[in-house]
């Protein structure tokens, strides 16, 4: 009997099946290991060893001083010989003779008493001097008083002059107003009074008219008084103006 040995297709590819995988694995970590290099030396990544700093060395010296030399000792200084004093010179002296307290006293007293007497003898030749003074001008007061009341009643006393009344100041020469032809239509009649002054020329100056003239007679008023003439006023040898002279005009239709 022939014996027939069967293999089974799992068994017969288990041995290939490992392999692949394998290989798969290694290329997987080959190709992992190729991009992490890659990406470092992207990033800057050196082969290179940072280098190491030297260590720093204090190097120190000793120096040794020369000592100073010693400072010359002071030349001795030679004493002084004291010279030959004189002998001191006693001179006597005066004794003062004891004064009485009393005498003293009576000593001061006298001097304060001379002094006052002098003093109240100048105040008495002060007030005394002062009168005198008051005399004397009140003597040369009285002497004016009375040399200027000789002079003025010696002095001619002038007249007085009359009291004048303007009303009574009349005038050389007058011409009549010019009656209003409003006033003659409406049958007006009325007076109007002017004041002005008569100047040194006997001329009229500043004519206005007073309260109580009618608006028409007004300025024929002012026109008429305006050619008045005056005898000019004379007082003690002068012509004089004479303020606030009048006269009233009165206009009539007959």
């Amino acid at each position: 009997m022939t014996a027939m040995s069967m293999r089974s297709p799992a068994l017969a590819l288990a041995p290939n099946g490992d392999g692949f995988w394998r290989k798969s694995l290694a290329a997987s970590l080959a190709v992992a290991l190729h991009g992490a290099v890659a990406v470092a030396l992207m990033l800057g990544w050196s082969t290179e060893r940072p280098g190491v700093d030297a260590p720093r060395v204090m190097h120190t010296q000793l120096v040794v001083l020369p000592a100073p030399a010693p400072a010359p000792a002071p030349a001795p200084t030679p004493e002084p010989v004291a010279a030959a004093l004189p002998e001191p010179v006693v001179i006597p002296v005066p004794t003062k003779p004891t004064v009485d307290p009393q005498v003293q006293a009576q000593k001061l007293e006298k001097a304060a008493l001379a002094r006052k007497r002098v003093e109240e003898k100048k105040l008495e030749q002060q007030q005394r001097m002062a009168t005198e003074q008051r005399n004397r001008e009140l003597e040369q007061q009285r002497l004016s008083q009375a040399r200027a009341a000789s002079e003025k009643a010696r002095a001619p006393v002038p007249a007085p002059t009359p009291a004048f009344d303007s009303r009574q100041y009349q005038p050389l020469s007058k011409a009549a107003p010019d009656y209003p032809e409003r006033a003659l239509d409406k049958n007006i009649e009325g007076d109007c009074s002017v004041e002005y002054t008569v100047n040194t020329q006997g001329h009229v100056e500043n004519p206005k008219v007073l309260d109580g003239c009618h608006p028409l007679f007004i300025r024929p008023s002012l026109a008429a008084a305006n050619t008045f003439r005056y005898q000019p006023r004379i007082v003690d040898g002068k012509a004089v103006a004479v303020p606030a002279v009048r006269n009233t005009f009165h206009y009539r239709i007959k």
